[in-house]
């Protein structure tokens, strides 16, 4: 549990440092205060990551529950659409891809076919 509260607090601070480090990232000392408040985050002395996770994170996550729970929802069904609209278009695309390749196939036999003259035809033995 230790691990998981570390590693949400961590994702969000590396997050939200994305946009931040543009910002202040010409601040004194920037590096090396990120650098401790990582250690501060991890350390089990300090439990960091646990104090934040219990302070902020689980009792924002625990008011936005429902609401989260129901994105899950909505990107599940909006999945099994797409997988179905894309299913179907790979098999059109497949059964295309073959109907052609049938007709390509016929087109040259029965050319094969014509190119024979009827001498050819008559000179194969009737077995």
């Amino acid at each position: 549990v230790r691990w998981m509260m570390y590693w949400i607090v961590f994702a969000l601070f590396m997050a939200t440092e994305t946009f931040t480090d543009l910002l202040i990232s010409w601040f004194p000392f920037y590096y090396e205060i990120k650098m401790a408040f990582v250690i501060w985050l991890l350390s089990p002395y300090t439990r960091g990551a646990s104090l934040l996770y219990s302070k902020f994170v689980h009792p924002t996550l625990s008011r936005k529950e429902k609401d989260i729970d129901a994105c899950l929802v909505q990107a599940r069904e909006r999945s099994y659409k797409m997988m179905v609209r894309f299913g179907k278009r790979g098999l059109n695309m497949a059964a295309t891809a073959a109907v052609k390749a049938a007709t390509k196939s016929q087109g040259v036999l029965a050319g094969r076919l014509r190119s024979f003259s009827m001498q050819d035809l008559r000179s194969i033995p009737n077995e």
